[in-house]
């Protein structure tokens, strides 16, 4: 019998919108479950990492993004600290996550300022147009059941409690930290849930937009025994975000006291009217398992961490992207059976790494920075400013001019990768672009002013670069490729400097845009390479093809 859906997500927050956007356009008939209608203010993220706008610029949406940020026609891309927005400025990182609209050898796309509600209208608009996938708000899972054949969904209508099962090949559960599905499978979490307490408050406040300080930014760091937190710009309609750390003890605040810490940070009297408050603690978890079979978490499903650095939505929807075209591989019949277990041994040290980070940012908050002299209008005031400032630009460059955490990341020693005898650079937050097998394919603006990654096709690329190539090897590749009924497409731009950022004259990017395998001569047949990236051949396999050491 047929299935209702070839996937179902669950989840309509931005990674399960990702995940149905990246098998949607692949072709793949999907339905979205979500039970809540994602309405209201509270932005969750706001932070759209240079790698999350590079898909969607894949996926066509990259400039709706861009029309939308709030920081289109408004403040500088900088993030402040400031003893108070109307006091001492102690340091400034300009051009803060690469949001600043400037053209980058490094990246196709920069980052946006923007919240996830935004992110997540921009998503659906363009789920919209696809008659292959299907939203249904609404809707709440109460269990899945795996078989054989497929997995079987239970849902009720929240409005008439109407029972319901649908069936699909594989399940998506994008539902969050309290995944229904993560616990239906009883896959437990472990990690530390207690690393700090905090609330944020989303505030209309046009004083603040009309007194604006001598120096603008977009996030103001706030340094104060009152009030020790952050003031943002969130959204345009004088819509500002206020976030601030609950001292030991406090569970919440009274409105009264809301407003107090609120003019603390400000330095002035504001009158603003409170649109949301959410009170959260930061935590670093992870799922025992990710899934496996027909069954798989992505996001807050199965990771959580502190928000520091902003990774969270952004590694989510890169868990959608690497699950997604996978999923895609196997229901078009060219994925092998090994394909899908690299979804978790690929991501998971990803999320450790990535973790860590967002860790580190942590240990260092306002709070952390105070000094009983700090807002001394005197030379010994100015002097502890000047000093704590020094202090701040070393501290936290990590956390706001990270490219390397961002981009660097690799998947280098998968199962789906073909190792040729280098090493990866080493992971750190400065990035060094590399085609090492497993690495992001390095960027390239081309003559004609578009991006390498434009010519990229939606599954394999074979990237031919210089005259000297091996025709007789492309042709086999193209026909092992074409006897699996995998896709591939062929370009070879006429660009010099490819040579010295790929290192080879043949490379093979997979549909995630990272390199699967590259080569001067190669060494291995066609039939071992395509096999090997398509996730057709043991885990254990180790074949490597050699290239010159970088």
């Amino acid at each position: 019998m047929p299935h209702d859906a070839q996937v179902i997500i669950v989840g309509a927050g931005p990674v399960g919108l990702a995940a149905a956007l990246e098998l949607g356009l692949r072709g793949i008939n999907v339905i979205i479950l979500e039970k809540q209608d994602r309405a209201g203010w509270h932005p969750r993220a706001k932070t759209t990492h240079v790698r999350t706008v590079e898909h969607m610029r894949r996926w066509g949406i990259a400039n709706r993004l861009r029309e939308l940020s709030p920081l289109a026609a408004s403040s500088p891309p900088d993030i402040a600290f400031k003893t108070r927005l109307f006091g001492y400025e102690l340091a400034r990182f300009e051009n803060a996550f690469f949001t600043a609209n400037t053209r980058d050898e490094r990246f196709s796309e920069h980052a946006q300022w923007i919240p996830q509600y935004k992110v997540e209208a921009v998503l659906r608009e363009k789920l919209s147009t696809l008659p292959n996938v299907a939203l249904r708000l609404d809707t709440e899972v109460t269990g899945v059941l795996p078989s054989a054949e497929c997995v079987s969904v239970q849902i009720k209508t929240a409005s008439s409690g109407t029972p319901e099962t649908l069936t699909a090949d594989y399940v998506i559960g994008a539902d969050g930290p309290g995944s229904t599905i993560r616990r239906t499978l009883g896959i437990a979490i472990k990690g530390d849930r207690d690393l700090g307490n905090f609330l944020n408050v989303i505030i209309k406040c046009p004083q603040l937009g009309q007194m604006k300080p001598e120096r603008e930014a977009f996030i103001y760091w706030i340094v104060n025994p009152e009030s020790p937190g952050a003031l943002g710009l969130m959204d345009v309609g004088d819509l500002w975000a206020f976030v601030t750390v609950l001292r030991p003890g406090e569970k919440e605040l009274a409105r009264q006291e809301i407003f107090k810490r609120l003019e603390a940070a400000v330095g002035r009297p504001v009158e603003a009217e409170i649109i949301s408050v959410d009170y959260w603690t930061a935590s670093r978890t992870s799922a025992e398992s990710y899934g496996g079979g027909r069954i798989f978490l992505a996001g807050d499903a199965c990771h959580v961490h502190p928000p520091f650095g902003g990774y969270g939505m952004n590694m989510g929807i890169a868990d959608a992207v690497d699950i997604s075209w996978k999923l895609g591989a196997m229901l078009q019949g060219w994925g092998g059976a090994h394909l899908l277990t690299t979804y978790e041994t690929e991501r998971r040290p990803v999320h450790d790494a990535v973790m860590d980070e967002a860790v580190k940012n942590l240990a260092v908050q306002s709070q952390h920075m105070l000094h009983d002299k700090l807002e001394d209008d005197s030379p010994e005031g100015e002097a502890v400013r000047r000093r704590m400032g020094e202090g701040i630009q070393k501290a936290k460059a990590a956390e706001f001019h990270t490219l390397g955490i961002v981009l660097g990341v690799n998947y280098s020693g998968s199962s789906i990768v073909v190792a040729d005898g280098t090493k990866p650079p080493p992971l750190s937050t400065t990035y060094e672009p590399s085609a090492h097998p497993g690495c992001l394919a390095p960027h390239l603006w081309l003559a004609d002013g578009s991006s390498l990654y434009d010519h990229f096709g939606a599954g394999f690329t074979l990237l031919v670069i210089g005259d000297d190539a091996d025709d007789e090897f492309i042709g086999a590749l193209q026909l092992t490729f074409a006897d699996m009924k995998a896709p591939l497409r062929t370009i070879a731009p006429r660009e010099a400097r490819l040579r010295e950022l790929y290192r080879a004259s043949l490379v093979l990017i997979r549909p995630d845009q990272y390199v699967a395998w590259r080569a001067e001569a190669p060494e291995i047949s066609a039939r071992e390479i395509v096999a090997r990236i398509c996730g057709h051949a043991e885990n254990s396999y180790s074949t490597v093809s050699r290239i010159s050491a970088e």
